[in-house]
């Protein structure tokens, strides 16, 4: 009678470890190196597509108001300016302002961002009076971070180069003109563009961007 498929005894066990050991430590004494190519390639491509879906995944607006603490406070405030409804029907989302474009930028500032789940856990911002005593701080670091990339997420939309000064209103043509003369920056002078300014922010701005980064 045959015994094919029967459980192993106690006695034949042990070699059986031994040998899925070894197999481990030496596949390519049982698997031809083509095998293990193909199996690397298999897994390296459900690695990047699982990796990549993840990246998309929390790179969209209703990811980022998924929460409450960013749907009630800076949500419901973007909603009521230009970047959200205007003449020309197009909508910068958050990720629009806040998530570079380029790749490997992008994954520093998921890693960065995986931060606000600690935070998030922690209910540092759970309630209207927690986060307008933190606005100014959160404001900041975001201000920082744009001043050291020259304004890169305002800028796939917006360029000095590509304004037509004469065509805008005067204020404004005048501002940008000077602004592009001076070398600043979009958030130099754009700080509350989508977001309510925080009590201070222009002295904080001062002291704790310009004096830093210019």
């Amino acid at each position: 009678m045959s015994n094919q498929g029967a459980i192993p005894s106690k006695d034949q066990q042990p070699g059986l470890i031994k040998r899925f050991w070894r197999f481990l430590r030496h596949p390519a004494a049982t698997i031809s190196a083509g095998a293990l190519l193909l199996i690397g390639v298999v897994v390296g491509v459900a690695f990047w597509g699982s990796f990549n879906w993840s990246m998309e995944m929390t790179n969209t607006e209703e990811f980022c108001i998924g929460c409450h603490e960013m749907e009630a406070n800076v949500y419901s405030e973007y909603t009521e300016t230009a970047h959200y409804a205007n003449a020309s029907g197009v909508r910068a989302t958050c990720p629009d302002c806040h998530v570079p474009k380029e790749w490997v930028h992008k994954v520093v500032r998921k890693v960065q961002a995986s931060r606000e789940l600690y935070h998030k856990a922690l209910g540092s911002i759970d309630s209207p009076e927690k986060f307008e005593e933190k606005r100014l701080a959160l404001a900041t670091n975001v201000w920082t971070a744009m001043k050291k990339t020259d304004s890169r997420e305002c800028r796939n939309c917006h360029e000095f180069n590509s304004m037509d000064f004469v065509l805008q209103e005067g204020r404004a043509s005048a501002a940008h003109s000077d602004a592009f003369k001076e070398g600043k920056t979009c958030i130099d002078c754009h700080q509350g563009i989508a977001h309510s300014l925080p009590a201070n922010a222009l002295e904080a701005y001062k002291e704790n961007v310009s004096a830093v980064y210019d």
